[in-house]
């Protein structure tokens, strides 16, 4: 991944976010061509602290053919993305661009076993599962054994050993604090992706906007007074 040092994230922050999207690309190439899947994952780590990311595809993937533990495979995770217009900022002679936020996570993929397939269903609906609550967590015990093993042998489980961590957050980090601030408000009366790009632009550098946050607290004092 081609990342300027302004934009590169670093390897807890990737991982992070990474985790918790929980959603991306594998790529993988065949000898011929690329091959990739859009599908849901979780990390885990080993005993050394290597993370490893763990997912399934259908058994009739050419991914699978693939996950030989040797062949490099990439795992591509991104988030909000948004257009920037010249015009939003406060400085003159500036030109289009795009914000976004993405992370690669690069190495070989072997195939799970039937009972390590098992666990990583269940640890993968409980994660996407705990966003929904309160709602009573969907578990596989819900189905029946016979469909459940039908849905187990229409899928393989696939873990990757994550060796190689890229993380690219351009947020436009290497602005001035008027042309960011000017930015940020703008993106932040936008759609949902503009909105969240503004929201992490505010975390990545928030003494830029501690102006306004203190009298934003003091208007809310003295109405509250």
């Amino acid at each position: 991944m081609y990342t300027p040092p302004m934009f590169k994230s670093d390897r807890a922050a990737s991982l992070a976010f990474a985790e918790a999207r929980g959603f991306g690309l594998a790529c993988a190439w065949d000898g011929n061509k690329p091959v990739a899947s859009p599908l849901p994952f979780y990390l885990t780590s080993s005993a050394d602290g290597t993370p490893r990311a763990a997912f399934h595809v259908a058994r009739h993937n050419p991914l699978v053919k693939l996950a030989d533990g040797t062949t490099q495979w990439m795992l591509a995770v991104t988030g909000a993305d948004t257009y920037v217009s010249p015009d939003w900022y406060v400085s003159p002679d500036q030109v289009p661009t795009w914000l976004y936020q993405a992370v690669h996570l690069t190495g070989p993929v072997r195939t799970m076993s039937e009972d390590e397939l098992a666990r990583q269903i269940d640890t993968l609906s409980a994660k996407f599962e705990e966003r929904l609550l309160p709602k009573k967590p969907w578990l596989s015990s819900k189905m029946t054994a016979g469909r459940l093993a039908a849905m187990k042998k229409a899928i393989v489980g696939l873990e990757m050993v994550v060796e190689e961590v890229e993380g690219s957050f351009k947020l436009n980090q290497h602005k001035s604090e008027a042309d960011y601030t000017a930015l940020a408000h703008v993106l932040a009366q936008g759609d949902a992706d503009a909105r969240e790009i503004a929201s992490q632009m505010r975390t990545a550098r928030p003494m830029a906007f501690a102006a306004e946050t203190l009298q934003d607290n003091q208007l809310i004092s003295e109405r509250n007074a």
